[in-house]
């Protein structure tokens, strides 16, 4: 087989990079994963044994980009296509790669020994293969690695396919397995959780039933909407113990659909339940999704959480089965942590496309899909242990084909035990979620000054601007968009390895452009937040199944359950929101309510209200009403029946 000499490309370069005619076992071409070499600074271990076992994903471009987003607007907008959806045959037939391309591409991984799995969409290849073999088809290197305290594996090297197809190809997914995407759950500071075992939750949590009387969602179940006939898809990467979602559902007296719960290993599976890989995303998903459409089924896509393959497959695999008529995942990781990524080699400047292409699939089948927006405020990148403190965004809720999910502090009065006695504080009314509200009680809560207090605590509701993305046509010309007022409560510095407090900011303004996310908030504050069922929770120290936990991880499921009962309400899948709810937001009779209030009781650590403004970014269009928001829906008319 004769291979020219490999040229290595710059991750901007890497996703334009156009290939010639295809021929297995011709000329190669660099194909998007990234520049290729270590991570800088990492510490190169030696090569990955070349039995290691690997699974890796080949995305392929949309085929014809234009048309597709013209289409997907086509049925989520009023007119003479709205709501008629293609089947995912249609998709493949017109969007994915010919069967002449898939084909060439799994007889060339074949010559290597490498198993391959062609998606119905025509889009992915998910092939299985040993480290040497892909060292072999790819001709890179495939190293170990160490470099901010984990251990992986990743390219040396540009992966290199036959020619003709690199330009078709949108990213080599699976080849590095560097970084972790994280959930996005927060549990309370200062609170007592409750150290009984009762078959209620216990006093003080929310439950389903709080979310149901705080955003109107019972006019549906009176009207006998509960999701009837419905599908519900998960996207998570932890494992689920499913006896632990029937416990709280049946504990919180829920008559649910029998053996509803339907579990899809995606590449394998994410391996066994625990508390150290993420199983109590994957509970709280399943349960807040089913208890708010009690009668609607689930299908839980659990993937492995390690590289990006895993987490793409299992988009794509939901898609494509076109089963449910909702998706949500409330995994997520930084714009800042994948940039960097791509900066250095190992991860493929494709990864975040990857995931807006199963969005528009979703979109143009009909799926209404959702995630969290994040949990650190406006600085998402965070998160992450050592992340750098600059203004940044969560992926992939930064997608302008998904919805993103934000979140809200409930109002109410809040009571804690101190060492310095009870203390209680209040929240006058509903807010973007941020924690700054309990940053003057920093001496309570036994903290040396409120800089520390502050900086150590720095969750609230992700939000604010998309540096990948544009501005998407829904939200121009929405009030408030690409506008914002700011409270700068932390100000990064030492080349944003720290942040400086500043105990009372003063209100800033300026625009910005960008896909401005969240779109919409509901609870999500830990200090008011849910009570979540679990056995894994139950140990000497806390003899207890129930926790209360928050983050915008309760709000994306929610509202793929919540889609549920709309759904069948309307008598047809409503699609893709976020044409439809921003056209909503911005009429006579919005089924929103505006955070607009400017100043230091509304943000979300940085980014406020602003005076009369429909959209912030904190908390999106603000919350909903949901049986305003379903009539708003159903109006709209039109729609093929699911398939």
């Amino acid at each position: 087989m004769q291979w020219p000499t490999k040229v290595l490309m710059t991750a901007a370069l890497a996703m334009t990079a156009m290939g010639g005619s295809l021929g297995v076992g011709g000329p190669a071409s660099a194909a998007p994963h990234g520049s290729g070499g270590a991570l800088g600074g990492a510490v190169v271990l030696g090569n990955t044994p070349p039995n290691t076992p690997m699974t890796v994903s080949i995305v392929f471009k949309v085929r014809h980009p234009a048309q597709l987003t013209r289409r997907i607007t086509a049925v989520s907008t009023p007119g003479p296509l709205f709501r008629q959806y293609l089947s995912v045959a249609q998709f493949a037939a017109t969007y994915g790669r010919s069967p002449k391309t898939i084909d060439r591409l799994t007889q060339y991984l074949s010559q290597f020994g490498i198993a391959s799995q062609v998606m119905p969409n025509n889009l992915v290849v998910t092939a299985q293969g040993t480290a040497g073999a892909f060292d072999q088809a790819f001709l890179v290197r495939i190293q170990n690695q160490q470099y901010g305290g984990k251990t992986f594996h990743a390219p040396r090297g540009a992966p290199t396919i036959p020619d003709g197809m690199a330009g078709k190809v949108l990213a080599v997914l699976g080849l590095s397995n560097y970084g972790q995407v994280v959930s996005q759950l927060v549990t309370p500071v200062g609170m007592t959780q409750a150290t009984t075992n009762p078959n209620t939750p216990p006093a003080g949590m929310r439950t389903p039933a709080d979310l149901v009387g705080q955003y109107n969602v019972g006019p549906l179940y009176r009207a006998g909407f509960l999701g009837q006939g419905q599908t519900i898809g998960i996207v998570t990467l932890a494992a689920l113990n499913p006896t632990d979602a029937y416990t709280f559902w049946a504990d919180n007296h829920l008559v649910v659909l029998p053996n509803r719960l339907s579990l899809v290993n995606v590449d394998g599976g994410p391996g066994p339940v625990s508390l150290k890989s993420g199983s109590t995303e994957t509970t709280v998903d399943v349960e807040q999704s089913g208890a708010l459409a009690p009668q609607a089924r689930i299908i839980v896509y659990q993937a492995p959480n390690g590289g990006g393959t895993g987490f793409v497959d299992a988009y794509f695999t939901a898609v494509t089965q076109n089963v449910a008529g909702s998706v949500s995942s409330s995994w997520g990781t930084s714009e800042t942590a994948v940039m960097n990524g791509i900066r250095h080699g190992f991860v493929s400047p494709g990864y975040p496309e990857a995931f807006t292409e199963a969005y528009m699939e979703g979109a143009v089948q009909g799926i209404s899909m959702f995630a969290a927006s994040g949990d650190a405020g406006a600085y998402a990148a965070s998160r992450a242990a050592g992340g750098p403190k600059n203004l940044s965004v969560g992926m992939p809720s930064d997608s302008p084909y998904v919805t993103s999910a934000g979140g809200t502090t409930l109002p109410g009065t809040q009571t804690y035990t101190t060492e310095a006695g009870t203390l209680s504080v209040t929240v006058p009314q509903q807010r973007t979620w941020g924690r700054d509200y309990l940053f003057p009680f920093w001496k309570q809560f036994g903290f040396p000054s409120e800089a520390a207090w502050a900086t150590l605590h720095a969750v609230g509701s992700g939000g604010g601007y998309s540096q990948l993305y544009p501005t998407p046509a829904y939200q121009q010309g929405v009030r408030g968009v690409n506008a914002f007022s700011a409270v700068p409560w932390l100000t990064p510095i030492d080349s944003n390895t720290a942040w400086q407090f500043n105990p009372q900011p003063s209100v800033v303004v300026g625009t910005a452009s960008g896909r401005n996310i969240p779109d919409l908030a509901m609870n999500a504050d830990p200090q008011t937040g849910y009570a979540v069922y679990s056995t894994l929770f139950n140990s000497p120290a806390h003899p207890s199944d129930w926790l209360q936990i928050g983050g915008t991880s309760f709000v994306a499921p929610q509202l793929a359950g919540i889609t549920a009962i709309i759904n069948e309400d309307v008598g047809a899948r409503v699609g893709f929101w976020n044409p439809q709810i921003y056209r909503f937001a911005a009429g006579a009779s919005s089924p929103f309510h505006p955070l607009d209030a400017t100043g230091t009781t509304n943000d979300n650590l940085y980014y406020t209200g602003t005076a009369g403004a429909v959209y912030n970014p904190g908390s999106g269009l603000g919350t909903p009403n949901i049986a305003a928001l379903a009539l708003q829906f159903r109006a709209l008319g039109g729609g093929s029946p699911p398939p």
